[in-house]
């Protein structure tokens, strides 16, 4: 059978794998998260990074100092003209992963990119229909349905310790926002859309993992109430978080450096109503003095919350009619990193190359993607314009088909 124009095939793709010794790895943005390129070489041994693209000098130069000797391009076409490489990374700012993303599916280059897929639903929509006409493998970047304590809570819930699920609520205390999201582009709204999008859309997606269903209608709230009101600013064009992060940072009031446009809320709520009739909510507060996320689940046989979201945290069930009681009927111990989510991100990767080279489905979603996409971006809308309930619109029946048939099975 001939190929698709721009399309290489799961078999092409592992023959090239196999006579090469690996995959040859491009990076698109050599800033933070660029790093996780590296985990390709851990999960396919022989693979390794041969080709990197910035806009940006200091990302050119980082990609030589953290790479090596390696082909360096000023942009994403250059990169693709050049062509050597079998697969691509893309960790550049949000606002332009769909650009990028479409530029590279064209071209028929299977690609990672981080998450969030898009900051507007008609980006998200436009790179998933461009995924579906060239047949292109396209993964995007939600970890966290492989980290630790997320498995731990699907397997309570596939177990039917706490029944039908009916409502979810997360709580996400983001200590580290101002260092995070206050001093670079994060902050900036044309650049990232609202926080409800690049920091909420993980637990967006792991509501919606959990619950088994997508949001249909959401409404956000929220205010720039701490970090607006810091007048230190000042440019970081060329730096990375890596040089300002430090926990004596604090109090949030008195944070230095902010970035010179300051105007994404930094405390924001939304609520979602399922297509399965779930209700879940999420709220996330940048100036906590304390970082981490917790879940509480409702079913109709009990209830599940976790205690911490890194190695030694604790799901706690409690599934039997009492008064209130700190320990739960039944509790599981999360085994997993002390801090981050390497363990995650190390297994994303090894389902995006599983994907792409031997065409093995994935419990990663583009089709979760956009729908994290559509909740969280259309909240922002929503928070903006006095709390306006925002339906969200349903994706092509064609393009939700073709993802429908590459997704893992979730029974």
């Amino acid at each position: 059978m001939s190929e698709t124009p721009g399309y290489r095939s799961e078999a092409s793709i592992a023959q090239a794998s196999e006579s090469a010794g690996g995959l040859r790895v491009a990076v698109i943005g050599v800033g933070a998260r660029s790093g996780i390129a590296r985990h390709v070489a851990t999960v396919r041994p022989g693979s390794a990074v041969v080709a990197a693209a910035d806009i940006h000098q200091a990302g050119r130069d980082r990609a030589r100092a953290n790479f090596g000797d390696i082909a360096v391009h000023d942009d994403t076409a250059q990169l693709i003209e050049a062509g050597g490489f079998d697969v691509a990374i893309v960790t550049t700012p949000d606002d332009t992963h769909a650009e990028i993303a479409i530029q590279l599916l064209r071209a028929g280059m299977p690609s990672y990119v981080e998450k969030p897929l898009a900051i507007s639903l008609e980006d998200a929509d436009a790179v998933l229909t461009a995924a579906a006409e060239t047949r292109t493998p396209l993964y995007i970047g939600h970890n966290m349905r492989h980290s630790a304590f997320v498995k731990v809570m699907r397997d309570v819930i596939e177990r039917g310790e706490i029944g039908e699920v009916k409502a979810i609520w997360v709580r996400h205390f983001v200590g580290n926002g101002g260092d995070y999201y206050f001093k670079d582009w994060h902050a900036d709204r044309s650049r990232s859309g609202t926080l409800l999008l690049q920091k909420a859309s993980h637990d967006i997606d792991i509501v919606h993992y959990l619950a088994r269903g997508y949001t249909r209608r959401v409404v956000g709230m929220g205010d720039l109430m701490v970090y607006g009101g810091v007048t230190d600013r000042r440019d970081r064009e060329g730096e990375l978080m890596s040089d300002w992060f430090s926990f004596d940072n604090w109090p949030p009031a008195a944070a230095t450096g902010l970035n010179p446009v300051v105007d994404v809320e930094d405390v924001s709520m939304m609520m979602m109503t399922l297509g399965n009739g779930v209700m879940a909510s999420y709220q996330q507060c940048h100036f906590t003095p304390d970082y981490w996320r917790n879940y509480t689940v409702i079913g109709t046989e009990g209830r599940l919350e976790n205690f911490g979201d890194t190695n030694d945290a604790v799901v706690r069930v409690w599934n039997r009619r009492h008064e209130w009681q700190v320990e739960g009927d039944v509790e599981y111990r999360v085994v997993g990193v002390d801090s981050g989510h390497e363990d995650a991100d190390v297994e994303s990767m090894r389902e995006f190359v599983d994907h792409v080279v031997d065409g093995k489905p994935t419990v990663v979603s583009p089709l979760a993607a956009r729908e994290a996409v559509a909740a969280g971006s259309l909240a922002a809308v929503s928070l903006r314009d006095g709390s306006r309930p925002i339906d969200v619109p349903e994706l092509p029946a064609h393009v939700v088909e073709h993802f429908l048939r590459m997704a893992a099975p979730q029974g």
